[in-house]
């Protein structure tokens, strides 16, 4: 079963961590459009963040089950408890991504304004979230 939740756990890796670097380089992209093409093109892009929510998903549920041995030494493990947390703030930036951008496909333009700042927030906090589990689990 570990085996089995460790390939879910890399496939919601990739699913997770794509769709961020996805994310960084279409906005690079859309900021070289003209500002009407380009709102509007990022707009068509946000339907990759479900595979990006799929992912987290995927971390968490897998992620649940692979900590179980570890549990018991969480509060001595500062590089744990940091990629836990990371990982949190990381679900908390995509809330955020995501309901600014299904207000901006309402009609409320403005919310995309915050997105190229919590996207690469988003981004860094994933490659965080990487080096602590390779760090911790070495």
């Amino acid at each position: 079963m570990r085996e089995f939740m460790l390939i879910l756990h890399f496939i919601g890796l990739a699913m997770g961590l794509g769709t961020s670097f996805a994310f960084f380089f279409l906005g690079r992209i859309s900021a070289k459009m003209e500002p009407a093409a380009g709102k509007s093109f990022m707009l068509n892009a946000f339907s990759i963040s479900t595979m990006g929510h799929i992912g987290l998903g995927l971390l968490f549920i897998s992620g649940g089950y692979l900590m179980t041995p570890y549990w018991s030494i969480l509060g001595s493990s500062p590089v744990l408890i940091t990629k836990l947390t990371l990982f949190l703030v990381l679900g908390a930036l995509i809330g955020i991504i995501s309901s600014k951008a299904k207000k901006a496909k309402k009609g409320d333009e403005s919310q995309l304004k915050a997105i190229p700042i919590l996207g690469p927030l988003a981004l860094l906090t994933a490659i965080a979230i990487v080096i602590c589990a390779v760090t911790f689990f070495k």
